[in-house]
C-alpha cells in the first residue's frame, strides 16, 4: 500500500477482522488480568492499527465503517454488560467464536485444495505457523484452564 499508494487489490475486511480480534482478546485479558494476553494482543493491536491508518489514508470512505464498528463492540461490551463477570464470559464467548470464524475463512481454500487435489494455493509456511500458533494457545488456555483459549486456539489448528 504505501509504495503503490493505492488499495485497489487489497481488501479491509482482514484488517479490521484481525484488529476486532486482537481489541477483542485485548480486553478479554485485561478483565482476567492476564499479562500474555494483554502483551500479544497489544502488539497485535497496534500492528492491525497501523495497517488501517495506512488504508485508511488511501481509501478515507471506509473511516465510518471501522469507527461503527469498533464503537458498536465498546459501547455494548463496557456500557450495557455492567456486571464484570457477566462482561468476562460473554466477551469470552465473542472472542472463542469470533477467532474460530475469522480461522475458518481459509477453508474455501482447501476445498479448492480437494477439488483440484493440488496444494499449490495453499502457504505452506503459513499452515505451519497456524498449526504451531494454535497449539501454543491451547496449551496456554489448558495451563489456565480457561475454555475461551482452549477452544477458540483448538479452532485454529
Amino acid at each position: 500500500m504505501w509504495m503503490t499508494r493505492r488499495v485497489d487489490n487489497i481488501q479491509f475486511l482482514p484488517f479490521l477482522t484481525t484488529d476486532v480480534n486482537n481489541l477483542s482478546w485485548l480486553s478479554y485479558g485485561t478483565l482476567k488480568r492476564d499479562g500474555t494476553l494483554i502483551i500479544v494482543n497489544a502488539v497485535g493491536a497496534v500492528l492491525q492499527t497501523s495497517y488501517i491508518l495506512v488504508y485508511l489514508h488511501y481509501c478515507p470512505r471506509k473511516t465510518a465503517a471501522l469507527l461503527g464498528v469498533l464503537l458498536l463492540g465498546f459501547g455494548y461490551f463496557w456500557l450495557l454488560v455492567p456486571s464484570i463477570e457477566a462482561r468476562l464470559q460473554q466477551l469470552g464467548l465473542f472472542c472463542s467464536v469470533f477467532t474460530i470464524s475469522m480461522y475458518l475463512s481459509p477453508l474455501t481454500d482447501l476445498a479448492k485444495v480437494i477439488q483440484t487435489k493440488s496444494t499449490q494455493r495453499l502457504s505452506f509456511s503459513l499452515t505451519i505457523a497456524t498449526l504451531l500458533t494454535s497449539a501454543s494457545w491451547t496449551l496456554y488456555g489448558f495451563r489456565l484452564r480457561d475454555p475461551c483459549i482452549m477452544v477458540s486456539s483448538a479452532g485454529m489448528g
